[in-house]
């Protein structure tokens, strides 16, 4: 049986004190005991092994014996996806995107984006989560909410946007080389992206892309986008 997997934001000393929320879940939900061994991660690569020397349920301390490195993917994956109004789907999204391998998250804000607000704390509450249920030692990183014109300047190997207009489109799959270690791509809101923010994207070296022959939600294209991208 494995151990119980926990995220602590740093592990920079061989005995730690966890915050009142790991440290209930441990004493009070898995009715874990002194001695007892859990694995944790900072989210940044590093993976521990410590017992548990103090077990207070709301300030329980561990003790590290040994550390571990997990080389990170050398892969790059990164997600810019509009913001949608049911936010249950979009978090689904961040659950399913971090249990892949995405390594960079990007919620946009589009002209037809309809969702203002992002909760970022809780956003990030769920990476974490997603990260340990996945037994991950790499947190994907987590962008405050972006406007499309400032995700079109941004660097990498490869950039693509996937939209619905009757252009000229190339199958996302057929795009994939294993030589590029880093990639981007745009998924817009329901409705697509704008005739304008699809040719400003274009203008700025990005590759027009289809997922498929069926039109997708939003959250469903960025799930097959990340698994095309990631899996190739």
């Amino acid at each position: 049986m494995s151990l119980p997997f926990f995220y602590v934001e740093d592990l920079d000393s061989k005995l730690l004190e966890l915050n009142e929320e790991t440290s209930k879940h441990m004493i009070s939900v898995l009715r874990m005991q002194k001695g007892e061994e859990i694995l944790l991660t900072d989210g940044k690569g590093t993976k521990a092994r410590a017992a548990i020397v103090d077990d207070n349920r709301k300030r329980c301390s561990v003790q590290l014996s040994s550390l571990d490195r997990i080389h990170e993917n050398e892969r790059k994956v990164a997600i810019g996806i509009s913001l949608i109004k049911n936010a249950s789907r979009f978090e689904w999204f961040l659950e399913k995107a971090t249990e892949i391998g995405v390594t960079e998250i990007i919620p946009l804000h589009c002209e037809r984006t309809e969702k203002e607000k992002f909760r970022y704390d809780r956003m990030q509450h769920i990476l974490i989560s997603a990260m340990l249920q996945s037994q991950q030692c790499w947190l994907p990183v987590l962008h405050e909410v972006t406007t499309f014109k400032k995700a079109v300047e941004l660097h990498f190997d490869k950039r693509y946007i996937a939209h619905c207009e009757e252009t000229n489109r190339h199958s996302l799959q057929d795009q994939q080389s294993i030589d590029v270690r880093s990639q981007l791509i745009l998924i817009g809101p329901e409705g697509d992206f704008t005739h304008e923010e699809i040719e400003l994207a274009l203008q700025n070296d990005f590759t027009p892309v289809s997922l498929g022959k069926t039109r997708l939600r939003t959250e469903t294209a960025g799930i097959v986008a990340a698994t095309l991208l990631y899996l190739a």
